[in-house]
């Protein structure tokens, strides 16, 4: 298993091609190989292969506008081979899933691009929170349900240890669960903050990562990209580097 960085924790760094170019070079820097685009400023898929080959980098999964996977499916795929991406991601569920029918319009309107994207070569890969563990009315999880409705090749999973663990699952549980149709997960901790919980770099709070990497493994997952949504005070980049440096102390690489 490979470890990444999730772009979206340096979001603020990438809001133009200048800053975005940077930023890479101080990933790469970090120790990480591989990326995933998310959260960045708009870029031409012929400059982001520039960029990536520059700095020794390969961006694996990206998270693009739901809306135009679906509606310019082709051409997203297209695109991505561009700078050899397989992964495809939807960052979040684009409707309300405690609003009635809402799951349903998902699964119509993703099904179809999710069978499209797959024809050519790609893999639509999903990233949930907490929300996906609300149950519908046959009490079963959202999340479970994604893997019901759509087919194994069709759909894949980007298994997000902290949300999963927010919404009442277990990470690891999970990612056996979805042994086979996990190739990238996010990774980030979780500390208490008073009645809440805030999101922390890897190892430096209470979830089982030991649990979680034996998981992985098992399930297949080849790239584990490192994401902090919030970094609260601390400098993102500086987050990054103790989640890279406290996976490479747990035997990850």
């Amino acid at each position: 298993m490979v470890l990444g960085a999730q772009l979206f924790t340096v979001r603020k760094f990438a809001t133009n091609l200048e800053d975005f170019s940077e930023t890479l070079k101080k990933i790469a820097d970090i120790g990480y190989t591989t990326i995933q685009a998310s959260g960045v400023c708009a870029y031409e898929p012929e400059w982001l292969d520039e960029q990536l080959k520059a700095n020794g980098l390969r961006c694996v999964i990206t998270h693009i506008n739901p809306e135009k996977i679906r509606t310019e499916t082709e051409a997203v795929v297209a695109d991505h081979k561009k700078f050899d991406c397989k992964y495809i991601g939807i960052g979040m569920m684009p409707y309300a899933l405690e609003e009635e029918g809402s799951y349903e319009k998902f699964v119509e309107n993703f099904l179809q691009p999710a069978k499209t994207i797959a024809a050519n070569g790609g893999y639509l890969m999903y990233h949930n929170h907490n929300n996906e563990f609300m149950k519908n009315k046959e009490g079963k999880t959202y999340f479970q349900c994604l893997s019901e409705d759509f087919a194994p090749n069709e759909l894949g999973f980007t298994v997000d240890t902290y949300w999963v663990q927010v919404g009442g699952g277990n990470p690891a549980e999970w990612i056996k669960k979805f042994s086979g149709r996990c190739p990238c997960i996010h990774l980030k901790d979780l500390i208490p903050y008073g009645r809440e919980t805030r999101m922390a770099p890897v190892g430096e709070g209470n979830l089982d990562f030991e649990s979680i990497l034996l998981a992985a493994e098992a399930a297949g997952t080849d790239y584990m990209l490192v994401e902090q949504d919030n970094c609260y005070d601390d400098d993102p980049f500086d987050c990054l580097r103790r989640s890279y440096n406290n996976l490479k102390a747990m035997g990850c690489k």
